[in-house]
């Protein structure tokens, strides 16, 4: 599977502090290399890297750069962008060829009112479904289908992790793991 990364379009930092925290883990747990956000929240990317230190990598957090720069350069490197709209197209239908893709991939998600423009210029506006939604919901499904449910059967290693969480059907069992 070629490069997956997430663009979280519009981060309000005050407002949207604990959505775009849960948009970074989702992203980190099913499997995406990495997210990029268009404004600076330094507090929110030191508790994702917090995260990632704990439980393992790799996964990066990029801030600053303007979410259209970020998709010219994608695009210029070859990339495509996959928008997740409730207003694209059904996801089962448009999965397969997603993924017979071999170009890497820029997924976009956003936070307040996404332009016009996000809609022209991407590749594939795709509907986890055609009704209000949560961004990061989308995501989780969207990242699931991709990577073939990798994720919830656990086969996604993650490397230099500190702490790992052991399986158990009762009670929360965390095994420190050494490096």
């Amino acid at each position: 599977m070629p490069k997956v990364v997430i663009l979280r379009y519009g981060h309000r930092t005050i407002r949207d502090k604990r959505v775009s925290t849960h948009t970074a883990l989702v992203a980190r747990a099913f499997g995406a290399d990495g997210l990029y956000f268009d404004t600076i929240d330094k507090e929110l990317k030191t508790n994702i890297e917090r995260v990632v230190e704990r439980f393992g990598g790799p996964f990066f957090v990029k801030m600053g750069d303007s979410w259209n720069d970020m998709i010219e350069r994608w695009r210029s490197e070859g990339g495509e962008i996959i928008h997740l709209t409730m207003y694209g197209l059904p996801l089962p239908e448009v999965i397969e060829e997603i993924k017979q893709s071999s170009k890497k991939k820029l997924v976009v998600v956003g936070s307040e009112k996404v332009p016009g423009k996000i809609y022209q210029i991407s590749d594939y506006n795709v509907a986890v479904t055609n009704q209000p939604h949560s961004e990061i919901a989308a995501l989780c499904i969207f990242l699931d289908r991709i990577f073939d449910g990798r994720a919830v059967e656990g086969s996604i290693q993650f490397k230099g992790a500190k702490l790992k969480i052991i399986p158990s059907a009762r009670g929360k069992h965390v095994k420190e793991c050494s490096i």
